[in-house]
């Protein structure tokens, strides 16, 4: 399915997700994100020792809810599976991107492991609160 105009644009500002993933025990996890999307697919950068990689390599599954940084009761929320991966220099120009975004300033952390970007491909949107006139 394509995303929607709405969730392109909140994946594209600088408003928070809530990414969920699945441990092998059916227990959801989930963390507070930075979020972007390539216009087709929701993308999630991560590093490939972190618990929230581990658990979608053993179930695909993922919920992301995107929330506006200046009204949170404002969300889109997108169940879909993770259907590819970027790795190497384009995952750390992502995470860069993302904390310009985000932070005005490169990524201050040292890379542990491997940076990751997770391509989330949407089987489901929900909308509340968000008209396409919120994006003007």
């Amino acid at each position: 399915m394509a995303l929607d105009n709405k969730t392109i644009q909140m994946a594209s500002g600088a408003n928070y997700a809530a990414f969920t993933t699945l441990f092998d025990t059916g227990s959801p996890q989930t963390h507070v994100m930075w979020v972007d999307t390539d216009g087709e697919h929701i993308l999630i950068n991560t590093e490939i020792h972190r618990v929230k990689y581990k658990n979608i390599k053993n179930d695909a599954r993922v919920n992301v809810m995107i929330w506006k940084k200046d009204d949170s009761f404002k969300f889109v929320e997108i169940r879909g599976h993770v259907v590819g991966e970027i790795s190497g220099d384009e995952a750390e120009e992502n995470i860069n991107k993302l904390s310009h975004k985000y932070w005005n300033k490169p990524y201050p952390f040292e890379i542990q492991s491997e940076r990751i970007v997770l391509k989330i491909k949407a089987e489901r949107e929900f909308f509340f609160n968000l008209k396409d006139e919120d994006f003007n």
